[in-house]
């Protein structure tokens, strides 16, 4: 396993210095969560796809999207973190503040950007090469092995994610943001 130092932009609750975190096979994130409370739905939607009208509900998409990725990268790329159980991070702290600025324009609670030393795996992917699930199986499976394969995206530029899992610390607090944090 190799050791890097990366920045995160820290969302939904604040981290402190020192904090370590272990994403693993056993040590998932709130996306696994969330994914595992729509499997029975997303069972559903590939058995009888003619209930179900376009767009789907966002959280469904997104179950329909990690299930597909995560068989992808099991079968396929084993030797890189799952999306449900990693850290998305970035390599440089410029990219790092451009994520926080657009976390902090959508609306998303974003508390600031954190140095991390990590101690695991990495995956570095284009985020454009994200889709939308679909009750199409088969194009979910296509999209999936295009995302882990990182081929040009259908936008232009990408846009790079970094997703790291294994022994994770805060070993600096770069800068504060506190923008949409609820009261």
């Amino acid at each position: 396993m190799q050791q890097r130092n990366v920045y995160h932009v820290v969302t939904d609750r604040p981290m402190q210095l020192g904090q370590r975190i272990l994403f693993d096979d056993t040590h998932h994130s709130g996306v696994y969560q969330r994914v595992m409370e729509r499997v029975d739905q997303v069972r559903d939607v590939y058995e009888n796809p003619e209930k179900y009208e376009l767009p789907l509900d966002h959280h469904l998409d997104v179950a329909l999207r990690e299930l597909v990725l995560e068989e992808v990268r099991r079968s396929c790329y084993p030797e890189y973190p799952s999306r449900m159980a990693c850290l998305y991070v970035s390599r440089e702290l410029e990219e790092a503040e451009r994520w926080g600025e657009f976390f902090a324009r959508i609306g998303r609670p974003t508390y600031a950007i954190v140095e991390m030393r990590v101690e695991g795996r990495c995956f570095i992917g284009d985020a454009c090469n994200c889709f939308d699930g679909t009750p199409d199986r088969a194009d979910n499976l296509v999209r999936a092995k295009r995302y882990w394969e990182n081929l040009p995206n259908e936008e232009g530029a990408p846009v790079w994610e970094m997703l790291v899992d294994g022994e994770i610390e805060v070993v600096r607090i770069v800068r504060e943001i506190n923008a949409n944090i609820p009261v």
